[in-house]
């Protein structure tokens, strides 16, 4: 499995994963998407590769089949901090995608982009997610009251961080 910049040739792939009801429900997608959000979320991560605000990969297979995205959806170069997501194709679930994703994911915002400080923003209903992030070395520090805001509805939302200098996990490549 592999991280490489998410193409325009991924947008009918992200079409289908964002379409999934249980990617609706813990993410930011818009329920139901609106006609063309796949190709305008693509064009957002595009301007925001070039100006280093945001970036997106396609997680894809040992035989190149598209597994998910992994996501920097803010990126503060500045307070070299960086927001880092991961969405998971359901039939690629279960099998240690998500985490190898973001241990990659990670490993890339340290590396390539010199952050010092990456976080997760995780439902608090989502328990697989919040083992994902174990797994991959991430620390809970706590819950955001009320601060999750989709289609009118509140709810908690789980930080998780990870900083160069925590131990690394197994399977993670430290240079």
């Amino acid at each position: 499995m592999e991280l490489r910049p998410l193409a325009a040739s991924d947008v009918d792939d992200v079409t289908e994963l964002i379409a999934d009801p249980t990617t609706l429900r813990y993410t930011r997608v818009p329920e139901p998407p609106p006609e063309g959000f796949a190709q305008g979320w693509y064009a957002r991560y595009e301007e925001g590769r070039e100006t280093g605000a945001k970036e997106a990969f396609a997680i894809v297979g040992d035989d190149g089949a598209f597994l998910g995205l992994a996501l920097a959806p803010t990126i503060d170069a500045e307070a070299a901090e960086a927001e880092l997501g991961y969405i998971v194709a359901a039939p690629a679930r279960g099998r240690g995608v998500a985490s190898e994703a973001l241990r990659q994911l990670t490993a890339w915002a340290f590396e390539q982009r010199g952050i010092e400080r990456a976080y997760l923003l995780i439902d608090v209903d989502n328990a697989a997610s919040g083992t994902v992030a174990e797994r991959a070395g991430y620390t809970l520090e706590g819950v955001l009251r009320n601060a999750y805001i989709k289609e009118g509805r509140r709810g908690d939302t789980q930080l998780w961080s990870r900083l160069p200098g925590d131990p690394p996990v197994t399977g993670e490549h430290r240079p």
